[in-house]
């Protein structure tokens, strides 16, 4: 057979990389050597305008590796399915394949489809009491998400990005969703923590994620489940929650603030 002297060739033997790596430790337990703050919020990162194909956009970026893309569109006709009343969101919610870290998440499946549906339900139940749905009639909102990286509190991240693209895209709301998440580990002393991170989600025995609408000191959803938790336990996880979803707020204010300057800067220029 001929060579292909296109090619290199590679050596005859070769080791894995690993064994030239820096003994680089896993991060479960890098966590357990180094706990963090319980009620220590993650650092963010958040941009309103990305996406030039939507009307409106937002990435939202948590420290661990949570990286959601949301996109919103309208208000569009909403046909003779529309009925007479207020207006409709529509929520969609995709997982990126690369998503979650081992094995690949396999696209189409049942189990990825009700997740999605879940996940989508979830985002449509804390968005709609902050939009103002009466303001347009007979129309259609769509709000679309994509969870690039999942790192830990993953909804709540979805929920304030999706709320950000709303506000970009000039949808009349009554204030921004933000969303923050909660999780308590296995122990009767445990305590809840803010904004928990893939590994320490995967450990836990309760899970809590509150959507609020600060300005108005509105709940607009709470989702979560568990076991092991007293009344009592939820109620100061509800509280640390909320009280989470106020600090988170001035971050997301400012993004749509500078989002809003570039913009109106951008159409300055080309006026002139």
């Amino acid at each position: 057979m001929p060579l292909d002297h296109r090619r290199v060739r590679g050596p005859e033997e070769s080791q894995p990389p690993e064994l030239w790596g820096t003994g680089r430790k896993d991060e479960e337990d890098v966590e357990d050597e180094a706990p963090r703050d319980p009620c220590a919020l993650r650092p963010l990162f958040a941009r309103a305008g990305l996406l030039s194909q939507a009307e409106g956009s937002a990435y939202l970026e948590l420290s661990g590796g949570t990286k959601v893309l949301c996109a919103a569109w309208g208000p569009r006709e909403a046909g003779e399915a529309g009925g007479t009343g207020g207006g409709q969101l529509l929520c969609e919610f995709r997982r990126a394949p690369f998503a979650s870290r081992g094995a690949r998440w396999r696209p189409g499946t049942a189990a990825e489809r009700e997740a999605e549906r879940e996940a989508a339900a979830a985002l449509r139940e804390a968005l709609e009491p902050a939009v103002r749905l009466s303001r347009y009639p007979r129309a259609r909102l769509a709000v679309s998400a994509l969870l690039l990286q999942d790192g830990g509190s993953a909804l709540a991240a979805t929920i304030s990005a999706a709320a950000m693209a709303l506000a970009d895209a000039g949808v009349e709301m009554y204030d921004l969703a933000v969303g923050c998440a909660l999780c308590r580990s296995p122990g009767p002393s445990a305590p809840w923590m803010l904004q928990p991170g893939e590994p320490e989600e995967r450990r836990a025995v309760a899970r809590l994620t509150v959507a609020l609408l600060p300005a108005l000191n509105q709940v607009s959803a709470v989702l979560g489940g568990g076991q092991g938790s007293p009344p009592e336990a939820w109620a100061q996880a509800l509280r640390l929650a909320i009280d989470g979803c106020h600090r988170l707020y001035p971050v997301l204010r400012q993004s749509l603030l500078r989002a809003a300057r570039r913009c109106g800067a951008a159409t300055a220029t080309t006026t002139a």
